[in-house]
C-alpha cells in the first residue's frame, strides 16, 4: 500500500490523544483493504452479494475505493499493484490492526520471527503502519493511528465480525500473536480430527479463531475475514455464485446457530459470510 492509500480515510471522525503504552485499542481490528486487479468489476460484486456501497476518495484525486457500510467507513480497496502482481501476490484482503507504536510492534513482530513486507511508512494525517507477514507465513498489517478510534463496539450488519486464521501450527501462532497484541484465549472447541479451534480476543470481545488448516487445503497460512450480512449466509452465497464468485466452503451452521460461508471472489480474493442465529421469539 503507498504512503496516504488510507490518507483521512480510516479515521475522519476522531479526535488525537496522548500514545498509552498497550492501550484498550492495542491489537484490535480497525480496517480491512481488498487489493485487487479489478476494482471496478469488485466493487460492483460486494455491492450485490454484501451490500455495502462504495465511494471514491478525495472526489477522484486518488485510485482508492472506501467501503460504506450504512454510511460507515469500515474497509478499502485499490488496484493490486504491478509490481506486486508480477512478484505473483494474489488478489487479497488484509486486515489491520491498531497498535500502540508501530515502529516498537515491527521490530518485537521481528523477533518473534515475523518478516516485513512494507513499511513502516506514515501517512499524512492517518498514522504510521506496516504489512507483516507472521512466523508461518500469514499477512497482516499493523498502524498506529495520530488519532484515537471511536469506542469499541459489537459488530453490526455489513461490519466484519471475525477473523479466522488457517495455518501450519496454530499454538505456535496463538504465541506470536498473544505476546504481540495481547490477546486472551476466549474459548476453544474441540473438532475431532480436525483438531482444535481456538478462540481469542480482548476483554469481552471475541475477535475470531485460529486452527491448524486442512492437509488438503492448497492455501498457504492465511486469514480469512468475515462480514455480517444483514439477511443469511446462506443468501449471500446464492448472490456470490450468481456474480461469478465461488463458494468453497458452506454455507454451514457453527456452534451457536450462527450460519457462514467461505467465498473467493470472482478476482480470487477470499472473504467469508457470516449471519447471526435467530433470536427465539417470546411467548
Amino acid at each position: 500500500m503507498p504512503d496516504g492509500s488510507i490518507a483521512e480515510i480510516v479515521l475522519p471522525f476522531l479526535f488525537e490523544v496522548p500514545t498509552m503504552s498497550q492501550s484498550e485499542n492495542h491489537g484490535r481490528f480497525i480496517w480491512h483493504e481488498l487489493m485487487t486487479s479489478d476494482p471496478k468489476a469488485a466493487e460492483q460484486y460486494y455491492r450485490d452479494v454484501v451490500g455495502w456501497t462504495a465511494e471514491t476518495w478525495g472526489g477522484g484525486n486518488h485510485d482508492y475505493t472506501v467501503w460504506l457500510a450504512n454510511g460507515t467507513r469500515i474497509g478499502g480497496m485499490m488496484q493490486l499493484p504491478p509490481d506486486a502482481a508480477a512478484m505473483g501476490a494474489p488478489p487479497a484482503w488484509t486486515g489491520y490492526l491498531e497498535v500502540d507504536d508501530a515502529d516498537a510492534t515491527v521490530n518485537r513482530a521481528k523477533e518473534l520471527g515475523a518478516s516485513v513486507i512494507v513499511g513502516p511508512h506514515t501517512a499524512d494525517q492517518v498514522g504510521r503502519f506496516a504489512i507483516l507477514r507472521d512466523p508461518q507465513g500469514a499477512v497482516f498489517a499493523i498502524i498506529k493511528s495520530a488519532t484515537e478510534p471511536a469506542p469499541e463496539t459489537d459488530p453490526k450488519p455489513l461490519e466484519f465480525s471475525w477473523h479466522e486464521l488457517l495455518t501450519t501450527d496454530w499454538q505456535a501462532a496463538e504465541k506470536f500473536y498473544s505476546e504481540l497484541f495481547g490477546w486472551t484465549k476466549q474459548s476453544e472447541f474441540d473438532m475431532g480430527p480436525m483438531g482444535t479451534y481456538y478462540m481469542f480476543g480482548h476483554g469481552r470481545f471475541t475477535y475470531g479463531g485460529m486452527m491448524n488448516k486442512p492437509a488438503e487445503m492448497p492455501a498457504p497460512p492465511h486469514w480469512l475475514h468475515y462480514v455480517q450480512v444483514p439477511d443469511s449466509a446462506d443468501a449471500a452465497a446464492d448472490r456470490a455464485t450468481k456474480g461469478g464468485g465461488q463458494v468453497i466452503n458452506g454455507p454451514m451452521e457453527v456452534p451457536g446457530g450462527d450460519r457462514v460461508a467461505a467465498i473467493t471472489d470472482p478476482q480470487g480474493a477470499a472473504f467469508a459470510v457470516h449471519s447471526k442465529a435467530a433470536v427465539p421469539s417470546a411467548v
